[in-house]
């Protein structure tokens, strides 16, 4: 198989997880993957591995800080140096704060990380994954956001304060980061639709990885009473969103376990996907980076 004839996936996330093993899994049915990672050293042994998993070795690793909007684009730019197209993009990226850290552009680093970082990358990489449709099969080139039952849990985001630094709590910005990935995956399947980009988000449980590692002592304490999945059954749904034919045939759904969940209410409320989608690219305005 030529490198031409590869298909492409983008997996940010990668150097842990549930990102490492959705990488390792299209490495081995001979996708080329471009890999992203946040740390230097896990972001190395991670690309050592699914590099091992790949029956091409068409791997790369990108270390860069998707809370940081110059540092995202920078990765974009690196991605469009790379390769003429993307298939898959999995917005896997994430992390659960145990407090407000601000990033050197101003925002919080877990809703920006979360939220901000891969609607920024998905907008940058629009123009490849709209060159992969030129010939690939239908519904076939995919934008996939990783979620959480999270998003479920709260009535929705304050669109004019989206970070609410003044009034910050770990689990309102975690949960409002989870509810955009699904607003987001839902907003990107009606504007994509006319270009052949399929948009879905997924809860992909509550796995058995260093997810946690930075949470409170009364979260971890809570997270610790849960039943966890290993890290390769919570990539499951993700490596089944990137390849199976059925996630294809439809746009902006919410999946757990392979199958539909029932998501958050406002996934159905286009007028305010629509302003969230303004809101959102005002935030990331506020670092000086447009979409």
């Amino acid at each position: 198989m030529s490198v031409n004839d590869q298909r492409v996936a983008v997996v940010t996330g990668a150097s842990s997880g549930i990102g490492k093993e959705t990488a390792k899994a299209l490495a081995a049915q001979g996708w080329r993957v471009i890999a992203q990672g946040r740390n230097a050293q896990r972001s190395a042994a991670a690309e050592a591995e699914i590099r091992a998993a790949s029956v091409i070795g068409e791997v790369s690793m990108i270390v860069a800080d998707l809370s940081l909007m110059a540092d995202t684009a920078r990765m974009a730019d690196e991605i469009a140096g790379m390769i003429d197209r993307v298939d898959v993009l999995v917005n896997n990226a994430g992390s659960m704060a145990g407090e407000l850290v601000l990033t050197s552009e101003g925002f919080d680093a877990n809703f920006a990380g979360n939220h901000l970082g891969p609607f920024l990358l998905t907008h940058r990489l629009l123009p490849l994954l709209r060159n992969a449709v030129k010939n690939a099969p239908a519904g076939s080139v995919r934008i996939i956001n990783t979620s959480s039952d999270a998003s479920e849990m709260i009535p929705g985001i304050d669109l004019d304060d989206m970070q609410k630094l003044d009034d910050w709590t770990a689990g309102g910005a975690y949960c409002g980061s989870k509810l955009a990935n699904v607003l987001f995956a839902k907003a990107l399947a009606e504007r994509l639709a006319d270009d052949g980009i399929v948009a879905h988000s997924v809860h992909p449980g509550t796995v058995d990885s260093n997810f946690f590692a930075d949470v409170s002592p009364e979260t971890k304490a809570y997270t610790d009473t849960l039943d966890k999945m290993s890290e390769a059954d919570g990539a499951e749904t993700l490596i089944w969103l990137a390849t199976a034919e059925e996630p294809g045939r439809t746009s902006g759904g919410y999946w757990y376990q392979c199958a539909p969940r029932k998501p958050n209410p406002l996934i159905d409320d286009a007028d305010y996907i629509a302003r969230f989608m303004v809101a959102s690219e005002r935030e990331v305005a506020k670092s000086g980076i447009t979409v």
